[in-house]
Protein backbone atom coordinates (compact mmCIF):
# COMPACT_ATOMS: atom_id res chain seq x y z
CA UNK A 1 0.00 0.00 0.00
CA UNK A 2 1.37 3.45 -0.92
CA UNK A 3 1.50 6.37 1.43
CA UNK A 4 -1.21 8.07 -0.71
CA UNK A 5 -3.70 5.25 -0.13
CA UNK A 6 -6.84 6.54 1.55
CA UNK A 7 -5.76 10.18 1.30
CA UNK A 8 -8.51 12.74 0.84
CA UNK A 9 -7.99 14.50 -2.50
CA UNK A 10 -8.31 18.30 -2.34
CA UNK A 11 -8.24 20.53 -5.41
CA UNK A 12 -6.19 23.53 -4.34
CA UNK A 13 -7.56 25.61 -7.20
CA UNK A 14 -11.13 25.38 -5.96
CA UNK A 15 -12.91 28.65 -5.21
CA UNK A 16 -10.52 31.45 -4.35
CA UNK A 17 -7.67 29.01 -4.89
CA UNK A 18 -5.17 30.50 -2.45
CA UNK A 19 -3.34 29.65 0.73
CA UNK A 20 -6.55 29.40 2.77
CA UNK A 21 -7.30 25.95 1.34
CA UNK A 22 -3.84 24.71 2.27
CA UNK A 23 -3.96 26.03 5.85
CA UNK A 24 -7.47 24.84 6.63
CA UNK A 25 -7.04 21.45 4.93
CA UNK A 26 -3.86 20.62 6.81
CA UNK A 27 -5.26 21.81 10.14
CA UNK A 28 -8.33 19.59 9.73
CA UNK A 29 -6.16 16.70 8.54
CA UNK A 30 -4.13 16.94 11.76
CA UNK A 31 -7.26 17.12 13.93
CA UNK A 32 -8.78 14.06 12.26
CA UNK A 33 -5.44 12.22 11.73
CA UNK A 34 -6.46 11.88 8.09
CA UNK A 35 -3.98 11.84 5.20
CA UNK A 36 -4.64 14.43 2.54
CA UNK A 37 -3.31 15.08 -0.96
CA UNK A 38 -3.54 18.59 -2.36
CA UNK A 39 -3.14 19.31 -6.06
CA UNK A 40 -2.96 22.62 -7.94
CA UNK A 41 -1.81 24.36 -4.75
CA UNK A 42 -2.40 28.13 -5.06
CA UNK A 43 -3.03 27.66 -8.76
CA UNK A 44 -5.00 30.91 -8.99
CA UNK A 45 -2.18 33.08 -7.69
CA UNK A 46 0.41 35.02 -9.75
CA UNK A 47 3.10 32.83 -8.17
CA UNK A 48 1.49 29.39 -7.87
CA UNK A 49 2.70 26.75 -5.46
CA UNK A 50 4.17 26.92 -1.98
CA UNK A 51 5.84 30.20 -1.06
CA UNK A 52 7.86 30.61 2.18
CA UNK A 53 4.83 31.49 4.32
CA UNK A 54 2.92 28.43 3.08
CA UNK A 55 5.90 26.13 3.47
CA UNK A 56 6.21 27.36 7.07
CA UNK A 57 2.60 26.28 7.71
CA UNK A 58 3.23 22.84 6.18
CA UNK A 59 6.34 22.22 8.27
CA UNK A 60 4.84 23.61 11.48
CA UNK A 61 1.77 21.38 11.22
CA UNK A 62 4.01 18.44 10.33
CA UNK A 63 6.10 19.11 13.45
CA UNK A 64 3.09 19.07 15.79
CA UNK A 65 1.58 15.95 14.20
CA UNK A 66 4.57 13.78 13.22
CA UNK A 67 3.34 13.92 9.64
CA UNK A 68 4.89 12.13 6.72
CA UNK A 69 5.12 14.82 4.03
CA UNK A 70 5.96 14.83 0.35
CA UNK A 71 6.08 17.89 -1.86
CA UNK A 72 7.13 20.34 0.88
CA UNK A 73 9.36 22.49 -1.29
CA UNK A 74 9.23 26.04 -2.57
CA UNK A 75 6.96 26.41 -5.64
CA UNK A 76 5.58 22.88 -5.23
CA UNK A 77 1.97 22.61 -6.48
CA UNK A 78 1.32 19.12 -5.09
CA UNK A 79 1.53 18.02 -1.47
CA UNK A 80 0.85 14.78 0.37
CA UNK A 81 0.46 15.12 4.13
CA UNK A 82 -0.15 12.14 6.45
CA UNK A 83 -0.36 13.07 10.16
CA UNK A 84 0.17 10.48 12.87
CA UNK A 85 0.20 11.72 16.49
CA UNK A 86 -0.82 15.19 17.64
CA UNK A 87 1.82 16.57 20.02
CA UNK A 88 1.27 19.49 22.36
CA UNK A 89 4.45 21.20 23.53
CA UNK A 90 6.78 24.12 23.09
CA UNK A 91 7.68 25.13 19.55
CA UNK A 92 9.42 27.90 17.62
CA UNK A 93 8.59 28.52 13.97
CA UNK A 94 10.12 31.18 11.71
CA UNK A 95 8.20 32.00 8.54
CA UNK A 96 11.42 33.21 6.90
CA UNK A 97 13.55 30.21 7.85
CA UNK A 98 13.65 28.76 4.33
CA UNK A 99 13.92 32.07 2.51
CA UNK A 100 13.61 35.58 3.89
CA UNK A 101 9.90 36.40 4.18
CA UNK A 102 7.47 38.70 5.95
CA UNK A 103 4.82 36.00 5.79
CA UNK A 104 2.07 36.40 8.35
CA UNK A 105 2.50 35.00 11.85
CA UNK A 106 -1.25 35.49 12.34
CA UNK A 107 -2.12 33.04 9.56
CA UNK A 108 0.43 30.55 10.87
CA UNK A 109 -1.08 30.86 14.35
CA UNK A 110 -4.61 30.31 13.07
CA UNK A 111 -3.53 27.12 11.28
CA UNK A 112 -1.95 25.77 14.46
CA UNK A 113 -4.65 26.82 16.92
CA UNK A 114 -7.39 24.27 16.19
CA UNK A 115 -5.13 21.19 16.29
CA UNK A 116 -3.21 22.30 19.37
CA UNK A 117 -6.39 23.26 21.23
CA UNK A 118 -7.44 19.62 20.81
CA UNK A 119 -4.05 18.17 21.75
CA UNK A 120 -4.95 17.46 25.37
CA UNK A 121 -2.17 19.53 26.97
CA UNK A 122 -1.01 23.16 26.87
CA UNK A 123 1.27 24.45 24.13
CA UNK A 124 3.57 27.45 23.93
CA UNK A 125 4.65 28.86 20.58
CA UNK A 126 7.13 31.47 19.40
CA UNK A 127 6.28 32.61 15.88
CA UNK A 128 8.57 34.86 13.84
CA UNK A 129 7.61 36.73 10.67
CA UNK A 130 5.26 39.51 9.63
CA UNK A 131 2.87 40.94 12.22
CA UNK A 132 1.36 43.70 10.04
CA UNK A 133 1.48 42.74 6.36
CA UNK A 134 -0.92 42.99 3.39
CA UNK A 135 -3.64 40.40 2.79
CA UNK A 136 -3.61 38.96 6.31
CA UNK A 137 -4.97 39.89 9.74
CA UNK A 138 -2.56 41.91 11.87
CA UNK A 139 -1.79 40.65 15.36
CA UNK A 140 -4.24 43.12 17.00
CA UNK A 141 -7.02 41.51 14.95
CA UNK A 142 -6.11 38.17 16.51
CA UNK A 143 -6.07 39.54 20.07
CA UNK A 144 -9.07 41.88 19.85
CA UNK A 145 -11.44 40.15 17.40
CA UNK A 146 -10.63 36.52 16.57
CA UNK A 147 -9.72 35.17 20.01
CA UNK A 148 -12.50 37.00 21.92
CA UNK A 149 -15.04 35.53 19.49
CA UNK A 150 -13.62 32.02 19.91
CA UNK A 151 -13.53 32.31 23.69
CA UNK A 152 -17.33 32.27 23.73
CA UNK A 153 -17.14 28.84 22.05
CA UNK A 154 -14.63 27.51 24.61
CA UNK A 155 -11.33 28.00 22.74
CA UNK A 156 -8.75 29.91 24.78
CA UNK A 157 -5.33 31.20 23.80
CA UNK A 158 -3.17 34.19 24.68
CA UNK A 159 -1.11 36.02 22.08
CA UNK A 160 1.55 38.54 23.10
CA UNK A 161 3.17 40.82 20.55
CA UNK A 162 6.90 40.97 21.27
CA UNK A 163 8.18 42.84 18.21
CA UNK A 164 6.55 44.33 15.12
CA UNK A 165 7.35 42.96 11.67
CA UNK A 166 6.47 44.87 8.50
CA UNK A 167 6.45 43.89 4.84
CA UNK A 168 8.82 43.12 3.15
CA UNK A 169 11.42 42.56 5.90
CA UNK A 170 9.38 40.75 8.56
CA UNK A 171 11.28 39.84 11.71
CA UNK A 172 8.32 40.38 14.03
CA UNK A 173 7.63 38.00 16.89
CA UNK A 174 4.68 36.80 18.95
CA UNK A 175 4.46 34.49 21.95
CA UNK A 176 1.43 32.19 22.12
CA UNK A 177 -0.06 30.10 24.93
CA UNK A 178 -2.81 27.65 23.92
CA UNK A 179 -5.03 25.95 26.49
CA UNK A 180 -6.31 22.41 25.77
CA UNK A 181 -10.05 22.67 25.13
CA UNK A 182 -12.41 21.53 22.38
CA UNK A 183 -15.16 23.88 21.18
CA UNK A 184 -17.90 23.42 23.79
CA UNK A 185 -20.74 25.12 21.92
CA UNK A 186 -21.71 26.87 18.74
CA UNK A 187 -22.19 30.62 18.48
CA UNK A 188 -25.24 32.77 17.85
CA UNK A 189 -24.00 36.14 16.58
CA UNK A 190 -26.73 37.55 14.39
CA UNK A 191 -27.43 41.07 15.66
CA UNK A 192 -25.25 44.19 15.30
CA UNK A 193 -23.15 44.89 18.40
CA UNK A 194 -23.74 47.71 20.83
CA UNK A 195 -20.14 48.30 21.85
CA UNK A 196 -17.48 50.98 21.59
CA UNK A 197 -14.92 51.06 18.80
CA UNK A 198 -11.32 50.78 19.96
CA UNK A 199 -8.04 50.80 18.12
CA UNK A 200 -4.37 51.51 17.90
CA UNK A 201 -2.24 53.72 15.68
CA UNK A 202 1.27 52.29 15.41
CA UNK A 203 4.63 53.43 14.06
CA UNK A 204 8.04 51.79 13.98
CA UNK A 205 11.23 53.74 13.36
CA UNK A 206 9.24 56.74 12.11
CA UNK A 207 8.16 59.99 13.79
CA UNK A 208 5.41 59.43 16.33
CA UNK A 209 3.59 62.40 14.78
CA UNK A 210 2.52 60.08 11.94
CA UNK A 211 0.67 57.84 14.38
CA UNK A 212 -0.83 60.86 16.10
CA UNK A 213 -2.16 62.22 12.78
CA UNK A 214 -3.67 58.83 11.93
CA UNK A 215 -5.34 58.74 15.33
CA UNK A 216 -6.68 62.29 15.11
CA UNK A 217 -8.19 61.75 11.67
CA UNK A 218 -9.81 58.46 12.62
CA UNK A 219 -11.30 59.84 15.84
CA UNK A 220 -12.68 62.87 14.01
CA UNK A 221 -14.46 60.72 11.43
CA UNK A 222 -15.70 58.14 13.93
CA UNK A 223 -17.08 60.89 16.15
CA UNK A 224 -18.83 62.48 13.16
CA UNK A 225 -20.45 59.09 12.52
CA UNK A 226 -21.76 59.00 16.08
CA UNK A 227 -19.36 56.33 17.34
CA UNK A 228 -17.90 56.17 20.81
CA UNK A 229 -14.23 55.46 20.11
CA UNK A 230 -10.83 55.20 21.74
CA UNK A 231 -7.56 54.87 19.80
CA UNK A 232 -4.17 54.51 21.44
CA UNK A 233 -0.80 55.50 19.97
CA UNK A 234 2.02 52.96 20.16
CA UNK A 235 5.61 52.86 18.95
CA UNK A 236 8.12 50.04 18.52
CA UNK A 237 11.62 51.12 17.58
CA UNK A 238 12.95 47.53 17.83
CA UNK A 239 11.32 46.51 14.56
CA UNK A 240 13.67 45.51 11.75
CA UNK A 241 12.17 48.07 9.38
CA UNK A 242 9.97 51.19 9.48
CA UNK A 243 6.23 50.94 9.16
CA UNK A 244 2.91 52.36 10.25
CA UNK A 245 -0.66 51.10 10.56
CA UNK A 246 -4.06 52.01 11.96
CA UNK A 247 -6.28 49.27 13.38
CA UNK A 248 -9.83 49.80 14.66
CA UNK A 249 -12.16 47.14 16.03
CA UNK A 250 -15.34 46.26 17.84
CA UNK A 251 -14.14 43.59 20.24
CA UNK A 252 -15.02 40.05 19.24
CA UNK A 253 -16.97 41.24 16.21
CA UNK A 254 -15.01 43.11 13.56
CA UNK A 255 -11.63 44.66 12.80
CA UNK A 256 -10.32 46.95 10.07
CA UNK A 257 -6.70 47.69 9.20
CA UNK A 258 -4.91 50.12 6.95
CA UNK A 259 -1.16 49.97 6.37
CA UNK A 260 0.96 53.01 5.61
CA UNK A 261 3.43 53.22 2.76
CA UNK A 262 5.85 55.75 1.38
CA UNK A 263 4.00 58.71 -0.12
CA UNK A 264 0.64 57.89 1.46
CA UNK A 265 -0.50 60.61 3.90
CA UNK A 266 -1.32 59.55 7.45
CA UNK A 267 -4.84 60.88 6.95
CA UNK A 268 -5.36 58.58 3.97
CA UNK A 269 -4.31 55.59 6.08
CA UNK A 270 -6.92 56.53 8.68
CA UNK A 271 -9.57 57.07 6.02
CA UNK A 272 -9.06 53.57 4.59
CA UNK A 273 -9.68 51.91 7.95
CA UNK A 274 -12.63 54.12 8.86
CA UNK A 275 -14.23 53.66 5.42
CA UNK A 276 -14.18 49.89 5.91
CA UNK A 277 -15.70 50.30 9.40
CA UNK A 278 -18.46 52.53 8.02
CA UNK A 279 -19.28 50.03 5.26
CA UNK A 280 -19.51 47.20 7.79
CA UNK A 281 -21.76 49.19 10.14
CA UNK A 282 -24.05 50.24 7.29
CA UNK A 283 -24.53 46.59 6.26
CA UNK A 284 -26.23 45.72 9.55
CA UNK A 285 -23.91 42.72 9.99
CA UNK A 286 -22.96 41.30 13.37
CA UNK A 287 -19.39 40.34 12.41
CA UNK A 288 -17.01 41.11 9.57
CA UNK A 289 -16.50 38.85 6.55
CA UNK A 290 -13.01 37.72 7.55
CA UNK A 291 -14.10 36.61 11.01
CA UNK A 292 -16.92 34.56 9.47
CA UNK A 293 -14.62 32.39 7.36
CA UNK A 294 -12.02 32.14 10.16
CA UNK A 295 -14.61 30.80 12.63
CA UNK A 296 -16.14 28.10 10.40
CA UNK A 297 -13.60 25.27 11.02
CA UNK A 298 -13.88 25.77 14.79
CA UNK A 299 -17.68 25.99 14.83
CA UNK A 300 -17.95 22.93 12.59
CA UNK A 301 -16.26 20.97 15.42
CA UNK A 302 -18.67 22.28 18.07
CA UNK A 303 -21.44 20.04 19.49
CA UNK A 304 -24.26 22.56 18.84
CA UNK A 305 -25.30 24.62 15.79
CA UNK A 306 -24.05 28.12 15.01
CA UNK A 307 -25.56 31.09 13.23
CA UNK A 308 -23.54 34.19 12.39
CA UNK A 309 -24.37 37.25 10.33
CA UNK A 310 -21.65 38.90 8.22
CA UNK A 311 -21.49 41.54 5.50
CA UNK A 312 -21.59 39.27 2.44
CA UNK A 313 -20.76 35.82 1.14
CA UNK A 314 -17.17 36.21 -0.07
CA UNK A 315 -15.08 33.79 -2.17
CA UNK A 316 -13.06 32.97 0.96
CA UNK A 317 -16.26 32.14 2.84
CA UNK A 318 -17.53 29.87 0.06
CA UNK A 319 -14.17 28.13 -0.16
CA UNK A 320 -13.81 27.32 3.53
CA UNK A 321 -17.45 26.15 3.69
CA UNK A 322 -16.76 23.76 0.80
CA UNK A 323 -13.56 22.52 2.39
CA UNK A 324 -15.08 21.87 5.83
CA UNK A 325 -17.81 19.77 4.23
CA UNK A 326 -15.14 17.66 2.50
CA UNK A 327 -13.63 16.71 5.87
CA UNK A 328 -16.56 16.68 8.28
CA UNK A 329 -20.19 15.67 8.53
CA UNK A 330 -20.94 19.33 9.25
CA UNK A 331 -23.12 21.31 6.88
CA UNK A 332 -22.52 24.99 6.19
CA UNK A 333 -25.45 26.90 4.72
CA UNK A 334 -24.79 30.33 3.20
CA UNK A 335 -27.63 32.82 2.68
CA UNK A 336 -26.22 35.12 0.01
CA UNK A 337 -27.73 38.47 0.87
CA UNK A 338 -26.69 41.65 2.64
CA UNK A 339 -26.10 41.07 5.44
CA UNK A 340 -25.37 37.40 4.81
CA UNK A 341 -26.24 34.58 7.21
CA UNK A 342 -24.01 31.56 7.83
CA UNK A 343 -25.57 28.54 9.54
CA UNK A 344 -23.39 25.63 10.67
CA UNK A 345 -24.83 22.25 11.61
CA UNK A 346 -22.07 20.57 13.61
CA UNK A 347 -19.97 17.45 13.39
CA UNK A 348 -19.86 15.06 16.36
CA UNK A 349 -16.70 15.33 18.48
CA UNK A 350 -13.79 13.16 17.16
Amino acid sequence: MTRDAGALEIDGSHGEGGGQILRAALALAVVLRRPVRLTAVRARRPKPGLQPQHLAVVRALAAVSGADVRGDALDSTELTFAPTELRAGQYRFDVGATRGSAGSVSLLFQALLLPLALAGAPSRLTLVGGTHVPWSPPVPYITEVFLPALEAAGIRARVTLQRLGWYPVGGGEIEVDIEPAAPRCGLLIDTPPVAPTEGVSIVSRLPVSIAERQRARALHRLSAAGAEARIDVETDMRAASPGTALFIAVRGRAGFTALGRRGLPAEAVADAAVDAWLEWRASGAAIDDHLADQLIPFLAMAPTPSRVCCQAVTPHLRTVAWLVERFLAARVHLEDRIPAVVTIEPHPSP
